[in-house]
Order: C-alpha cells, then sequence, then structure tokens
C-alpha cells in the first residue's frame, strides 16, 4: 500500500509539470512523513548521497570533457576518424561512431559527446545529403559507446553504490563497447549502401599522416587513465584529475585554443554541467531510500524469485524492466533507484558484480535513446531541426539491446579483462 501510495505521489506530482528531481524528493518527504520518519532523514539522504569521495571523480571527468571540447579535442579526433574510414560509403556517418570510440576515452559522457559531435557532423552530414533523422540518429546511438567504454561516469556512480570495483567496470566495458562500435559500424554502412548516402574523399597517406600526428596527443588520454589505473598509481577519482591537467596541457601547450579568459568559462560551464547530476544523484538516492521504508525491495525479491532461479533469464528480465522504466525516467535516477533494489538480488543469483554492473548501465542507456524522453535523441534531433519522435534510431536500438543480451549470456565478454588485469 505505502509503495502505491509513494508511486502515486510522484506521478501526481509529475504531471504538475514539476521536475523529475524535484518530484521525487518531494513524493519521498511526504511518504517519510505518512510513515511516521522525522523529515531530517530525507536530508541525510540527499548530502549523504553526495558526500563521497568515489563520487567526487564526476565532476572531475566533467570538467575533462569540457576542456577536451573546448581545446580542440574534439576536431582532431574527428579529422583522424575522417582519416581512417571518411572514403566508405556512409563515411561521415562511420566517422560520427568511430569518432565516439575514440572520444568516450577522455570523456565518460554520452552527453558531452552527443553535444560536442552533434554540432559539428550533423550539419555537415545534411549537408553531404543524409537525411536529417538518420543523422540525429547515429550521433545519438554512437555516444551511448561513452557509458560503456572508460571512463564511463555512469560505471562511476554504479560503483560509488553497489561498493564495485571502478576499475573493473572499466575493464570489463572495452569488450562490450568494441561490440556495439562493430554492430552500429555495420548498420551505419548497411542503411548507408540500401539509401545511397554518399562516400567521402580518400585521402593521400602525404594528406593523412600530419592529421594523425596531430591527434595523438589527445588519443593518449585513454592509455594515460587505464594504465594509472591498471598500475595501481591513482584512484578514479585521482584519474579524473589527470584528464583535465591532460586537456589542460593539450588546450594550452599542445593545440594552443585555450587562454586564460576561456579558461574562466570553461570552468563555468562546468560547474553547471555537474550541478545536473550531482541534483539527480541526490534526489534519486532519496527516492531510493523511500522505497526501501515502503518494503518495495522486499516485493521485488519475492516477485523475481518466484518467477525465476535462472540467473540468465533473471538478467534478461532485468534488462527488458529497464529498457521500460527508461522510457519514462531519466538515467542516473533510474540507476540509483532501481540498483539498491537488484543488486542484492544479483548477487543471490551468483552473477559477478560487474556482469551485472554492465548489463544494467547497458539497459539503462537504452532509455537515453527512446523518445519521447531520450536524453542523446533529444539533444541530437535538436540540433537536426527535427522532431524526436521522427529520430530514426530503432535500428540503433536493437543493436544496443543485442549487447545486453550478449552481456547476459556470456560472462567473457565482460569478466575477461578485469580478471586479467584488475
Amino acid at each position: 500500500m505505502e509503495t502505491i501510495v509513494l508511486s502515486s505521489l510522484l506521478v501526481g506530482i509529475l504531471l504538475l509539470g514539476a521536475p523529475v528531481s524535484v518530484a521525487m524528493i518531494l513524493s519521498s518527504a511526504a511518504s517519510l512523513a505518512l510513515s511516521n520518519l522525522p523529515i531530517n532523514v530525507l536530508a541525510e539522504r540527499l548530502l549523504g548521497a553526495i558526500n563521497s569521495y568515489t563520487l567526487m571523480a564526476v565532476p572531475f571527468f566533467i570538467a575533462a570533457a569540457v576542456i577536451m571540447n573546448r581545446s580542440g579535442v574534439t576536431r582532431h579526433i574527428l579529422d583522424f576518424a575522417a582519416c581512417l574510414i571518411g572514403h566508405r560509403r556512409g563515411g561521415t556517418a562511420q566517422v560520427n561512431v568511430l569518432a565516439s570510440l575514440f572520444f568516450s576515452g577522455m570523456s565518460g559522457s554520452a552527453t558531452a559527446d552527443v553535444a560536442s559531435q552533434g554540432r559539428m557532423l550533423i550539419p555537415r552530414m545534411k549537408q553531404e545529403g543524409y537525411d536529417a533523422p538518420f543523422a540525429a540518429g547515429v550521433t545519438a546511438a554512437a555516444s551511448i559507446i561513452s557509458s560503456i567504454v572508460p571512463p564511463s561516469i555512469i560505471m562511476i556512480i554504479y560503483g560509488s553504490v553497489t561498493n564495485t570495483s571502478i576499475g573493473g567496470l572499466f575493464f570489463g566495458g572495452i569488450i562490450p563497447g568494441i561490440i556495439l562500435f562493430v554492430f552500429l559500424i555495420a548498420i551505419v554502412h548497411v542503411l548507408s549502401v540500401r539509401r545511397g548516402y554518399p562516400k567521402g574523399e580518400r585521402r593521400s597517406w602525404k594528406q593523412a599522416l600530419p592529421v594523425m600526428l596531430r591527434a595523438l596527443p589527445a588519443l593518449f588520454a585513454p592509455v594515460l587513465i587505464l594504465g594509472g589505473i591498471r598500475f595501481g598509481m591513482v584512484t578514479p577519482t585521482e584519474a579524473g584529475v589527470i584528464a583535465c591537467v591532460y586537456g589542460l596541457f593539450l588546450g594550452t601547450v599542445v593545440y594552443r585554443e585555450i587562454t586564460p579568459r576561456s579558461f574562466v568559462s570553461i570552468m563555468e560551464e562546468s560547474v553547471v554541467a555537474t550541478a545536473v547530476p550531482m541534483f539527480i544523484i541526490a534526489s534519486s538516492a532519496s527516492f531510493g531510500f523511500a522505497l526501501t521504508v515502503t518494503g518495495f525491495g522486499f516485493m521485488m525479491n519475492d516477485v523475481m524469485t518466484g518467477i525465476t532461479e535462472n540467473p540468465v533469464l533473471f538478467m534478461i528480465i532485468t534488462l527488458l524492466i529497464l529498457f521500460a522504466v527508461g522510457l519514462f525516467l531519466e538515467s542516473t535516477s533510474a540507476l540509483l533507484i532501481f540498483v539498491p533494489l537488484f543488486a542484492p538480488l544479483a548477487q543471490s543469483y551468483g552473477i559477478p558484480d560487474i556482469q551485472y554492473g554492465l548489463l544494467m548501465i547497458v539497459a539503462l542507456m537504452l532509455g537515453t535513446l527512446t523518445p519521447p524522453v531520450g536524453l542523446q535523441s533529444f539533444i541530437a534531433s535538436d540540433i537536426a531541426g527535427i522532431s524526436i519522435i521522427k529520430i530514426d534510431i530503432w535500428y540503433f536500438i536493437a543493436a544496443i539491446l543485442a549487447v545486453g543480451l550478449l552481456i547476459a549470456l556470456f560472462p567473457s565478454l565482460t569478466m575477461l579483462l578485469p580478471s586479467t588485469f584488475i
């Protein structure tokens, strides 16, 4: 009964037009009051959720993404990707996907990826004859790689909530991220051939070599981050600091596009970009606590164990549930609400923490693509000048869903590298 009341309050407040985070805080406060718990418990949960050394990595990696965008790194990465595969059928679309793979190793943010690359590539793709819905769709889908390949911000949040090794999650995401890249490239190629999208210009080695050399310092960033974590020299939080420092080095010394004046605006943008996810983390933690108080977790445990005792089937059910949740709820919020409920169940099934964490991340990132509220699709469609309903995204959603199924079926995809290097 209390769960129904909490859910009804949340939906009612949302229907009044309140933001999701505000709705979760207000509904949690009302639910706790009805449960005769002191309201200061809510304040403790709000502050406690973000009072974490591990979560300090989030603002650092967000700042690193902003610095990389403002330092010219994105442009050099795009030029490098164009040299490699830009001459193929649907070359610019394939460059979009490959550049996301490269950029993901520096930003850890799908939102930063779709915003930075989208502004550069979507107008170019439209000029070259690509349909606007396709240009927006491939940009939004490619950005998801940033959440699967390290250093992923959502991995940091998951690791902080569940005490799962963040380094393990980072290495565990490499193979699924590469598989997703291959799937997306294959879809882009098939659709480009079928629809007659253009080829790009093939560059000679004499033309390409300076571009590649120019991009090498930027491509070294993932090596620096993962190498530091692998050899125990830095924690993920410290790796975020290194990413910021290295980004500033690139912007001021190598590419010389960051000035003292622009540094101030970079810090301002980083603070604003950090405030949103941290507020979401705090509000989601309060709502998750309210759900726990209502006994929803015990009810979910009884339901799941009653449905199946097969761990693979449990993971597939998780994938489908979180996919459905993502249609209505922002990914970070869904993560912080459902992880405390599902993660203990996964342990009871004997599923490795890293494998289940990556499954949940892939499932939740699907929600960032699905209309009408998918954030990445919304950003990409806005840049393309079309309605989010028109975005050509469903082929790519099927590919990401397939990656989630592979994670559930083959534990070695996520456990091979962590067991080898961590």
